[in-house]
């Protein structure tokens, strides 16, 4: 909850009897009037009712995605989280300002809810924690059996027949000796130094479990479900392609030819538009780092496009020598930004009337596309007009990279000589009407949030290892689909099911009345109530995409039907439809693990049998995570396998405990009470033996590496596969 508190303001501006003044937002109440700004965080959710028309927001600490959202004051969606009129609490200003009326507050806001989701859990024992109180009550019921046999046999038989030979003190002493030796005293400090073993080579492999009782139960987990930005993907957007109406180049190519000197005209453009037609800014406290890692000021569209310019060449001489005259910011009306600069590299002569300007406008291509005549051709070199067969290019182009869940950003140029007087009152009027006119089309980018270059070989493993591995993300559904095909969580060429789809199974006559009778990921059958035959559950073993409102509309049994899919995308879902996923795998006996970096992510770490965060995420994930991952995000396959290991290691050690401790122990007190062979040990004897000797003993196995590959095994089934069984039992104390 502290955590979740740092993230909201101290103070806002509040108009209250006509006056703007600053006071506590903890003083906030419904029908305030706020004023927010750039660089403030929204004190409580907000319904904008008046705004400067550019303003935007930067939802990631909500959502986890790190597109900024443009405000409205009318609202968009029916939903309170996707309506752009909304500005929720916890939410940074980046850009514009505005007013708004509150209408949430504390723990009724969004960001309350989170919280109190994520505080409102439980903690319930851990598989681990649960096998062991099951041995300690099969361990008592025996004690208690031999030690009520031994009462009775001494008061039936020994005590009738010979009176002399066991008194009461004997017979008490033989009770407790038979405690003791059916008690293994030395499995606590075994379990507790084989947890600890482990969880010191999780750290060696940059794992950090936040406590000892978890690194078991990664190894029975069935099921992962991942966040994707800031998990799966670098949560940094980058420039993934570069093209040309009629020619694609890889971004690598691209880069090598701007570089040089004397480059190709429309590189040169290209590289112009990029750099010129940018707001962001390298921070200065980073300049000493290489152009990759250095901070960057401004939207994430425009820093994706700024760190690709000057990856290719220092861009301080060409905008020392194209001062910017004029700009038009890019705003959620126009969808474009445009700047202008003068189109004689800065030495035109201010007293000349009517100069001409050099303007480049970057934008969605949607919108500038239909006020574009010409294009530099990569072919020729030369400006082309935009005929059919060039917007049908432009057209396959822009599907394509749409596919592969890229933004498309088009940069564009034209000449432009303008009647009015730079910074007269009509110039700007004159520039928004007559230069998004003519343009020419220098190229385009495709911008996207890759994933990480561990994620595809971590999804493999996990799949391999018999782990369904499923995204769940607040992204657009188009946007996952295209990164889960690539990391592989969606594999296939077919088209996923949809909502729909589940709508058709549940209404179709065949699987209506469906039971199902094994929930193994490898020998799982549905069966009709009749009787009538097994039905494979193969239809459903393909891959689904549920948006958040396909998921609001699920009943029971479309969930039945649903965690049963091997490749599932969740796409545009909220902390509560989060938090519900994993509780519906949950109570279908399902060992789930979550991964995620946000707050937005906190009910689900917190309710997930194993949550992991990333340590680059928020304080409220990591605070809410079960293991924190210190590097690479393929360290989820090593946490695994440590979890598969120490579940091997502990049955290794409690075989050695249990005959070591109890089998060699409990003989001679029922040789003396039914034979007379006098006790060779005290009962304070054998708790020594048990907690020094045997324990000491025993850490020869508690260190022991694997024996085989364990990613190989499905997961361990915590309904089935006990840490002590029969075998276990029958060895300690039949041979």
């Amino acid at each position: 909850m502290n955590s979740i508190l740092d993230l909201l303001p101290a103070e806002a501006m509040v108009i209250r009897d006509g006056q703007a003044i600053k006071m506590p937002t903890t003083e906030l109440v419904v029908g305030d009037i706020v004023q927010i700004s750039i660089g403030n965080k929204v004190p409580a959710d907000l319904r904008l009712l008046s705004t400067s028309g550019d303003i935007r927001f930067d939802r990631s600490v909500l959502t986890g995605e790190p597109d900024e959202i443009e405000g409205a004051v009318n609202c968009t969606n029916e939903s309170f989280l996707e309506s752009r009129n909304i500005a929720l609490m916890g939410t940074l200003v980046t850009n514009g300002n505005g007013t708004g009326v509150v209408v949430l507050t504390g723990g009724k806001s969004v960001m309350g809810r989170i919280a109190k989701a994520t505080t409102a859990i439980e903690a319930k024992p851990t598989l681990i924690q649960q096998e062991i109180s099951r041995f300690i009550k099969i361990i008592v019921f025996l004690t208690v059996c031999l030690a009520l046999l031994i009462l009775l046999s001494w008061a039936g038989w020994v005590r009738i027949k010979h009176p002399g030979y066991m008194s009461v003190v004997a017979m008490l002493n033989n009770v407790m000796g038979c405690i003791v030796a059916f008690i293994p005293e030395g499995m606590p400090i075994g379990v507790a130094l084989t947890l600890m073993m482990v969880a010191n080579r999780m750290k060696a492999a940059n794992i950090l479990p936040k406590g000892l009782a978890t690194v078991e139960t990664l190894g029975c987990v069935n099921v992962l479900c991942s966040d994707k930005t800031g998990t799966l993907t670098e949560n940094k957007m980058v420039v993934s392609s570069t093209s040309f109406v009629d020619k694609q180049y890889s971004v690598e190519d691209t880069l090598d030819i701007m570089a040089r000197p004397g480059a190709p005209e429309i590189f040169s453009e290209f590289y112009k538009a990029a750099l010129l037609c940018n707001d962001s800014v390298f921070d200065p406290a980073s300049m000493d780092l290489p152009v990759g890692q250095r901070e960057i000021h401004g939207n994430a569209t425009d820093a994706a496009v700024f760190r690709f310019a000057e990856t290719a060449k220092s861009g301080d001489v060409l905008r020392d020598s194209n001062p910017r005259a004029f700009q038009i910011p890019f705003n959620s009306k126009n969808k474009w930004m445009l700047t202008m600069h003068s189109s004689n590299n800065g030495d035109q002569n201010t007293d000349v009337k009517n100069p001409e300007y050099v303007v480049y406008v970057k934008g969605a291509p949607d919108v500038l596309l239909p006020n574009c005549s010409t294009y530099f051709s990569a072919e020729t070199n030369k400006v082309q007009p935009l005929d059919e067969k060039s917007k049908e290019l432009f057209s396959a182009l822009q599907d394509r990279l749409a596919r592969k869940a890229e933004r498309v950003i088009i940069l564009c140029r034209r000449l432009y000589t303008p009647n009015e007087v730079l910074g007269s009152n009509y110039f700007g009027d004159e520039i928004v009407r007559e230069c998004i006119q003519d343009l020419t089309i220098i190229g385009v980018f495709g911008i996207m949030d890759p994933p990480r270059a561990e994620t595809a070989n971590t999804v493999e493993c996990c799949r391999r290892a018999g782990i369904r591995f499923f995204m769940v993300t607040g992204d657009f559904g188009t946007t996952a689909v295209a990164i889960a095909r690539q990391v592989g969580i969606i594999t296939g060429d077919t088209e996923p099911h949809l909502y729909e789809d589940i709508v058709k199974v549940r209404n179709s006559k065949i699987t209506r009345d469906l039971v199902k009778i094994d929930d193994q990921p490898k020998k799982r059958f549905w069966k009709r109530k009749a009787n009538v035959g097994n039905l494979p559950l193969d239809a459903f073993q393909g891959s689904l995409v549920l948006d958040g409102t396909g998921l609001s509309k699920l009943t029971a049994e479309d969930w039945d039907i649903v965690c049963s899919y091997r490749e599932i995308v969740f796409a545009r879902t909220t902390p509560e439809q989060k938090l519900r996923i994993v509780n519906e795998l949950k109570d279908r006996e399902n060992v789930v693990a979550v991964t995620g970096d946000g707050v937005n992510d906190a009910p689900a770490l917190r309710a997930a049998h194993v949550g992991i965060a990333v340590v680059s995420g928020s304080d409220v994930a990591i605070e809410a995570a079960d293991l924190v991952l210190l590097d690479k995000f393929d360290s989820i396959v090593d946490a695994i396998r440590l979890g598969r290991v120490v579940f091997q290691n502990l049955q290794k050690m409690i075989s050695y405990l249990l005959p070591a401790g109890s089998w060699s122990e409990i003989w001679p007190v029922l040789l003396n009470v039914f034979v007379g062979v006098p006790l060779p040990l005290s009962s304070f004897l054998m708790i020594i033996i048990c907690v020094f000797t045997d324990v000491f003993s025993s850490m020869a196995l508690i260190m022991e590496q694997e024996e085989f590959d364990l990613l190989s095994l499905p997961p361990r089934n915590h309904k089935r596969d006990h840490l002590i069984n029969f075998k276990i039992y029958a060895q300690s104390y039949l041979f």
